[in-house]
């Protein structure tokens, strides 16, 4: 059975996980408290949070979304299912539940490109 894990993470961080083929098997990562839309969207929205105190400053939060069979394990590129991005830079005080973008799996080399 898998498990879908949310990863906090930044634009230069996501490109060199593609650079790798995976994400490291020690990224941070969230699990939903359950199968509901309103568990993934908090899980979602607290990756939001932790993309955020990466980046440390103004920036663009990303959350890669995976579906594992081991949610401690690395993750492939193959298992992401979608990235949730800001289409911009956001300022430190920017509003912290702001929804994020989706792209598909086969979009994060546009989403890298941007």
């Amino acid at each position: 059975m898998s498990v879908r894990v949310y990863l906090p993470t930044t634009l230069d961080l996501l490109a060199r996980s593609v650079e790798a083929g995976e994400m490291p098997a020690d990224a941070d990562r969230l699990v939903a408290d359950g199968a509901d839309e309103e568990a993934e969207y908090a899980a979602l929205m607290s990756a939001a949070d932790a993309s955020a105190t990466l980046l440390g400053g103004p920036g663009r939060r990303v959350v890669v979304v995976a579906e594992l069979d081991d949610p401690a394990a690395a993750v492939p590129l193959e298992r992401v299912v979608a990235v949730h991005a800001d289409t911009e830079d956001r300022p430190v005080d920017a509003d912290p539940d702001e929804d994020l973008a989706w792209y598909a799996n086969q979009e994060i080399g546009q989403l890298l490109g941007d």
